[in-house]
């Protein structure tokens, strides 16, 4: 399980340093000292879904099913992020699920960081990401380790 995840991590990590060197060539620009904290951001959040990715298919038999519900997580968990629009102008609705998303304090981690805005601390949004990841991955490897072949 968590070689798994971790091999699975790995990938998406990359694809994220690939979005930051697009950016770079594009024009965006962001302190180059704000790369390591980026990292560490996209290599939690990686952690986070691929645990729960590994989780998910641990328990189910049909692949078409898994795709399927992880669309139905991971959607909602995305466009609630604040990853679209910032946290400080939503409605207090918006804020309090925000406030249970894992992937909103790994998108403010990456806003601090990179853009030096940000909704929560910076320490909160590692302690919140760090305690999900160990969290996704317990869960995980006991779900991994009932598989029947």
């Amino acid at each position: 399980m968590v070689g798994r995840t971790f091999g699975g991590a790995t990938v998406a990590v990359m694809q994220g340093c690939l979005v930051l060197l697009v950016s770079l060539i594009t024009g965006f620009r962001f302190p180059l000292l704000g790369i390591p904290g980026a990292l560490l951001f996209m290599i939690l959040i990686a952690i986070i879904f691929t645990a729960i990715g590994s989780s998910i298919a641990s328990t189910m038999s049909d692949f078409q099913g898994f795709q399927t519900l992880m669309n139905v997580l991971v959607m909602p968990m995305f466009f609630l992020s604040g990853a679209l629009f910032p946290l400080a102008d939503s409605p207090p609705v918006m804020r309090a699920i925000a406030a249970i998303d894992p992937l909103s304090y790994g998108v403010d981690g990456l806003r601090a960081v990179l853009i030096h805005q940000q909704y929560y601390s910076v320490g909160l949004d590692i302690a919140v990401l760090l305690g999900v990841s160990l969290l996704t991955l317990w869960i995980g490897s006991l779900l991994f380790n009932r598989i029947e072949v």
